[in-house]
């Protein structure tokens, strides 16, 4: 019996790249290998809810002694299950968007694959080696789509990222060496690094270069410029990826190692809440004034990544996951739900695009009465988008509120993060404010000539959308189908009987 299974969500896409580029069917070998990832995923993920088991699957390969380095796969935590469910889920719908170019397949499908193949390395690794080296394997193939088969000023967006992301990621290559370093772990796996100990002194460097490196990679606020744009230039399946996806890095990689410097990131609290609430509204009063809905979603984007450091941040105040049970689980299922929704709308812009011609609001008008079915798939993800009860987002940014004010009772003063989460709260309305007046200027009114005979989305298109708006319904009236795999599980009682005999 193979039990190293996991190794199969790399091996999948890695397959079917090479036969990508062997000249072999593209989009089908691509949707196989995406599927099939999916089903391997939700099927590790089902049992592991029940085992809890962190060597369920696990797959071990020493790569080099001296420093000692493995490409390590496993599901050592939620966090995990979680973000690779995500990744498997929004590759399926990323192979299906977009209008691959006449004579690009190969490009196309095999970035896509890559992209998604660099994102599992990284949410499955538990090396950390592997873990920074599969997500700079994914961004070479996020460079060359942008520049090569993006749209607008692609070549601009393409070397802006290139740059941003480039700098990002030495600042966090240098503070993972120093906290390497600080912890004394022997090799590089999460398990020895984790159980080390590092002086609050040192905490409080290795925690700037973090929130810095990985804050340039999620868009954190003063670092974000170059997000926005390369969304809007990228190819619909990358921003899709991207955004929906790869994003979550820098997230992830914050939570996996927050308890090794709680104490640096409560050193930084106040400016980490003043950053994120940039992200929430400097960028949520930017995203108000865009024209095109493809750089509306592409900055909405940005924008809501302030909310999942805002749980981050109750998580510093708190120093540990153990005093703020809350924050953790709040941030990956908004990580989650952002990820599905935000892939949708790029998704279903591409289409409306297609079908007009315009991703200008004001040129369009009236489009639900041609396209129905766009238009309530549309509605659906921008509700979920601005976090509407009964979505996924909903689920996520109530936790993440409730989460700036546990352990807080009335009588208490606020403290910085019970501030920044009652001025944050306000994002709700910007996000409000640009979603709905994109929903009425494209999908309702007098239909104008670009909207007045667009076509509604086939079967081809539906499948990949109902899927995802699936998935935003069933965690968002569900949550704690998710969130219960943060919880301990319950211990097995194996009953005893006793037999009374009597005495002689």
């Amino acid at each position: 019996m193979f039990d190293q299974f996991l190794i199969l969500l790399l091996a999948i896409p890695l397959v079917a790249l090479v036969g990508v580029l062997a000249g072999g069917p593209a989009r089908n070998l691509s949707l196989l290998a995406a599927i099939g990832n999916f089903g391997i995923a939700l099927g590790a993920a089902i049992f592991w809810s029940y085992t809890r088991d962190p060597e369920l699957g696990a797959f071990s390969l020493l790569v080099l002694a001296k420093p000692e380095i493995t490409l390590a796969l496993g599901f050592p935590d939620a966090m995990s299950v979680i973000m690779v469910l995500l990744t498997t889920l929004v590759t399926i719908a990323a192979v299906l968007a977009g209008k691959c170019p006449k004579g690009k397949e190969r490009l196309w499908f095999s970035s896509i694959l890559l992209i998604s193949l660099g994102a599992l390395g990284a949410f499955l690794s538990t090396d950390l080696f592997f873990f920074y080296a599969f997500h700079e394997l994914a961004l070479i193939p996020t460079f060359l789509m942008i520049g090569i088969l993006g749209k607008g000023d692609r070549k601009t967006a393409a070397w802006r990222i290139t740059i941003f992301l480039a700098f990002g990621s030495i600042i966090l290559l240098a503070g993972l060496l120093w906290l390497v370093s600080a912890s004394g772990a022997e090799s590089l796996l999460f398990s020895e690094i984790l159980a080390g100990e590092i002086d609050p002194e040192a905490q409080v460097g290795i925690a700037a270069l973090l929130i810095v490196g990985f804050g340039v990679l999620v868009s954190l606020f003063p670092f974000h410029s170059w997000a926005a744009p390369a969304y809007a230039s990228a190819p619909t399946p990358v921003a899709m990826l991207h955004a929906g996806v790869l994003k979550k890095f820098g997230l992830y990689g914050l939570l996996k190692l927050f308890p090794l410097v709680p104490e640096g990131m409560k050193h930084w609290l106040v400016p980490l809440i003043v950053l994120l609430l940039g992200n929430i509204l400097w960028v949520g009063m930017v995203t108000i004034n865009q024209k095109r809905l493809d750089s509306m979603l592409a900055n909405s984007s940005v924008m809501h990544m302030g909310y999942v450091f805002l749980a981050i941040a109750a998580l510093a105040a708190a120093g540990s996951t153990s005093l703020n049970t809350l924050a953790l689980p709040a941030a990956v299922i908004l990580m989650f739900g952002h990820g599905v929704s935000i892939a949708l709308l790029f998704a279903l812009s591409d289409r409306i695009n297609d079908r007009t011609g315009s991703l200008r609001m004001e040129e369009l008008g009236g489009l639900a009465k041609s396209a129905p079915r766009l238009a309530f798939l549309f509605g659906l993800a921008g509700m979920a988008s601005i976090g509407l009860p009964g979505l996924a987002n909903f689920a996520g940014e109530a936790a993440v509120f409730l989460s700036g004010f546990r352990n807080w009772t009335a009588g208490d003063s606020l403290g910085p993060v019970q501030i920044g989460t009652i001025i944050a709260i306000f994002g709700v309305v910007l996000s409000a404010i640009y979603m709905l007046r994109a929903i009425r200027n494209i999908f309702h009114g007098e239909p104008v000539k670009a909207t007045e005979s667009a076509k509604d989305l086939n079967l081809e298109e539906k499948i990949p959308a109902v899927v995802l708006a699936g998935a935003l319904l069933v965690v968002g009236l569900y949550p704690n189908l998710l969130l219960n795999l943060f919880n301990e599980p319950v211990p097995k009682v194996i009953p005893v009987t006793a037999t009374l005999t009597d005495a002689p």
